[in-house]
């Protein structure tokens, strides 16, 4: 299986229309979350997203709520918006997590999670599942620009308790656009121009930029 992967497009319609343009090389588009801007300017985004034709699975960032991209969405076929939930594509289980994880210091209008709340919602992860969180597991890929790990804790764990093959995730921008291994998964934090991941090779390759 080939998966397209992207994160924290935030609005902008290049690279939205980029990710369509490239969903042609992937059996599965994946999107890590945070395509609005303080929950403004999902639904344009999303437009142009609806062109592609592959089956995609979304999560909500801290940038919009499990809610409002579900509306989004709405009326596009091939598109799951996953929060706390799986779906299998082809014999593959793709698990969804949205939100800040931990809770962020944005203020009220992001959306978050506490490490309990996250770990509870995990419980429900598949064996084997491709982990989509829009929250990097603490310690790979969540280095900010002040040198502070962000990731979470509970995502770690749930990595290693499920064996995840491939993780994808976004929200901490300055690790973005990177891949690093933790033990047996690739974790993908993607970024707005993303990767294309051969999950049966195990390889992933970046886009041009």
């Amino acid at each position: 299986m080939r998966i397209l992967a992207c994160s924290d497009i935030h609005t902008s319609r290049p690279h939205a229309e980029a990710i369509v343009d490239h969903a042609s090389r992937a059996d599965v588009v994946v999107i890590a979350g945070d395509l609005a801007n303080q929950h403004r300017g999902l639904e344009p985004v999303v437009d142009v997203l609806r062109a592609i034709e592959k089956p995609t699975v979304l999560v909500p960032g801290n940038n919009e709520q499990p809610g409002t991209m579900a509306a989004a969405c709405e009326g596009w076929t091939h598109a799951r918006v996953l929060h706390g939930a799986s779906v299998t594509i082809d014999g593959v289980p793709f698990f969804g997590l949205g939100g800040g994880v931990p809770v962020t210091s944005f203020g009220s209008w992001s959306f978050d999670l506490t490490e309990a709340d996250a770990a509870k919602l995990l419980e429900a992860c598949p064996q084997q599942a491709v982990i989509v969180s829009h929250s990097p597991p603490h310690g790979v890929l969540d280095v900010t620009s002040r040198g502070a790990h962000a990731g979470s804790v509970a995502v770690r764990a749930a990595i290693a308790r499920v064996g995840s093959p491939l993780v994808v995730c976004g929200h901490i921008h300055d690790s973005g656009g990177r891949f690093e291994r933790l033990g047996g998964a690739i974790v993908v934090n993607a970024g707005p121009i993303g990767f294309v991941i051969d999950l049966d090779a195990s390889e992933v390759v970046a886009l041009p930029r």
